[in-house]
């Protein structure tokens, strides 16, 4: 009798804190990605981080001379989720770990959420009626980032350690519609800011819009990345493994390229040389995508 009650006690003191299955497959046998994958995504990874390291004396000394605070929160954000990016492309054997999943999850909820504090940011940014310069834009932007993303970690928090849905692990819960609702859901609101801004600039309200050509090579490549991984997930919510392995390719994409991308669009002119160039480059790029058609006229 005390040894059955024994037996009971340790059993109940070894209980998982996360749920062990989910939609009949175990949580703690993920899939591990291919080698070719991981390598890739270290690769990219280290050579951004390479290059960052390479230029970060002469940015620092630009972001000292012209103090915006804009833009050195936005370097200091770079780096930050850069090397967060760095560690979930080296620790992707962690989601087929058994004692590290728990580990993956955190690290894919911060370095998701870092870059989705980008985003939303940048967003914010391009969506302000009028432009403020220094700590306004600063407190505006992060704000509004900071809100939103809050609301979407804390979301993720919930489904992923208090219901057990395999949000950032691979080859678990490939018929899970919780994990694919989520995701869809997450995919139609980014699609749909940037859908709307894309109509604004070719609608009537375009001088509302800031009249730099680059920002908007920006929207429209990220939203068709959002519409492909939107159609992807609504895919896998139906079974299709055609649409697991379309949303994973977008995946891929976004944590190889899309940090270099964003350092391009929005940081690397401010880091030139001379402003002179710098002035120039904008001119000649406004002038090349016609925005001074009106005044030949």
């Amino acid at each position: 009798m005390s040894a059955s009650l024994q037996v009971s006690t340790d059993s109940s003191l070894s209980a998982p804190s996360l749920p062990a299955k989910t939609d009949g497959h175990n949580l703690l046998e993920s899939e591990c990605q291919a080698p070719w994958f991981v390598a890739v995504l270290v690769v990219f990874s280290v050579v951004f981080v390479v290059y960052l390291a390479a230029h970060a004396k002469k940015n620092l000394k630009k972001l000292y001379t012209r103090r915006s605070y804009v833009t050195i929160s936005y370097y200091a954000l770079l780096w930050l989720v850069t090397a967060l990016n760095l560690g979930w492309s080296s620790l992707q054997t962690w989601q087929c770990s058994p004692g590290k999943v728990a580990g993956w999850n955190l690290l894919s909820l911060f370095t998701t959420s870092g870059m989705l504090c980008l985003e939303i940011s940048l967003l914010a940014f391009l969506l302000q009626d009028d432009y403020a310069s220094g700590l306004d834009a600063l407190a505006h932007n992060f704000a509004v980032s900071g809100i939103i993303v809050g609301v979407d970690m804390l979301l993720k928090v919930i489904y992923v350690f208090g219901f057990g849905v395999p949000l950032f692990l691979d080859g678990v819960g490939s018929t899970n519609k919780v994990k694919w609702g989520l995701w869809i859901m997450h995919k139609l609101l980014l699609t749909a800011a940037y859908g709307y801004i894309l109509f604004v600039h070719f609608s009537k309200s375009r001088d509302s819009m800031p009249p730099r050509p680059a920002f908007y090579n920006y929207i429209v490549i990220m939203f068709t990345v959002g519409a492909v991984a939107l159609f992807g997930c609504g895919l896998a919510v139906m079974g299709a493994s055609f649409g697991i392995w379309l949303y994973n390719l977008t995946v891929f994409c976004y944590h190889s390229l899309y940090l270099p991308f964003l350092y391009v669009t929005f940081l690397a002119d401010f880091f030139q040389e001379d402003d002179f160039l710098l002035e120039n480059a904008y001119y000649s790029e406004m002038k090349d995508a016609g925005f001074f058609d009106a005044d030949w006229d």
